[in-house]
């Protein structure tokens, strides 16, 4: 299965960057519940792993938040895979924007 990887930098601290993507996770949900479904999540430290179903495309990765930055990677279906880089652009458009808020 391809691969994604990207990074987000910040300025906040990792427990900070944490905090803001517990509360980001519940707005998507919110947000986007007419386009994602199976939407899994789960801590280990400061790792967030998650899945979730788009447009019948598996998304499954983790984000890791460290200080100064997150660093996000996943797996995407090869079917998906024209679609790798806007996926990227749009992860690394609301990552920012939220450790920008």
């Amino acid at each position: 299965m391809p691969k994604f990887q990207l990074e987000v930098p910040h300025t906040l601290s990792a427990e900070e960057a944490k905090a803001r993507l517990e509360r980001f996770i519940e707005s998507l949900q919110a947000k986007f519940q007419d386009k994602v479904s199976d939407l899994s999540q789960s801590w280990n430290d400061n790792t967030l792993s998650f899945g979730f179903k788009t447009f019948g495309f598996k998304i499954a990765g983790a984000i890791a938040s460290l200080e100064n930055k997150l660093d996000v990677s996943g797996d995407i279906p090869f079917a998906a895979m024209m679609f790798k880089g806007k996926i990227e652009t749009e992860i690394r458009e609301q990552l920012a924007r939220l450790m920008r808020a």
